[in-house]
C-alpha cells in the first residue's frame, strides 16, 4: 500500500468519528430542546430538579439508554416532577456474585432502607432534604440472605451470592 493510499484512508477513518460526533451532537441538543419544552410544560415546583441520562452498550453491541432522576416524562410532551429521585445505580456480575452500587448523596446510612428478593432489589431513602427510591431487577438470581450492605461517602454497595436455593424476601441492614 502506498503512502498515499494510507494517507486516504486516515482521513476517512477521520471523517467517520467527524460524522459521528456530528450526529451525536445532534442528538444531544435535541435532547436537550426536549427536555426544555418538558420542563416548560411541567407545572411550577419549587426544585431542586435532576435529570440524566447514561448510555451503556450491552453485552450484545445494543446501546442501553437509561434515565434517572426526579423528572419523568409521561406521553409526548407531558412532564412528572417526583418528590423523590430515582437514584443512578450500577449492577455487575463479578464471579459467583452479583454487584449493586447506587449513588445516595445526603441521607445517612440508617434512613436508607434496603430488601431483596431473589431477583430484585428495592432502595428507599429519605432524609431531611432528599428522598430517593429505586426498583433495581438483578441479572442472575441471588440469595438474599447473603447480601452485605455498605454505605460511604454517598454511596451504597450491597453485594449478593448467586443463588444456591430459594429464600424469599429478605430485609438487609447498611452497615
Amino acid at each position: 500500500m502506498s503512502s498515499r493510499d494510507k494517507k486516504k484512508r486516515s482521513f476517512d477513518i477521520f471523517d467517520e468519528i467527524d460524522e459521528l460526533m456530528r450526529r451525536f451532537e445532534e442528538e444531544f441538543e435535541s435532547m436537550e430542546e426536549e427536555f426544555e419544552n418538558m420542563l416548560k410544560s411541567a407545572p411550577a415546583q419549587e426544585g431542586p430538579y435532576f435529570y440524566g441520562v447514561r448510555v451503556t452498550i450491552g453485552p450484545d453491541g445494543v446501546p442501553h439508554i437509561e434515565q434517572f432522576g426526579n423528572i419523568k416524562k409521561e406521553g409526548k410532551n407531558k412532564v412528572i416532577i417526583s418528590e423523590e429521585t430515582e437514584p443512578m445505580v450500577d449492577v455487575m456480575e463479578r464471579g459467583d456474585e452479583v454487584w449493586v452500587i447506587a449513588d445516595l448523596p445526603g441521607v445517612d446510612k440508617d434512613q436508607i432502607k434496603v430488601s431483596a428478593t431473589e431477583n430484585g432489589v428495592s432502595i428507599k431513602a429519605e432524609g431531611e432534604k432528599r428522598k430517593y427510591s429505586k426498583e433495581v431487577e438483578l441479572p442472575a438470581p441471588v440469595d438474599p440472605g447473603s447480601a452485605k450492605a455498605t454505605y460511604k461517602n454517598g454511596v451504597l454497595e450491597i453485594k449478593f451470592k448467586k443463588l444456591q436455593g430459594s429464600k424469599g424476601t429478605v430485609n438487609i441492614k447498611v452497615e
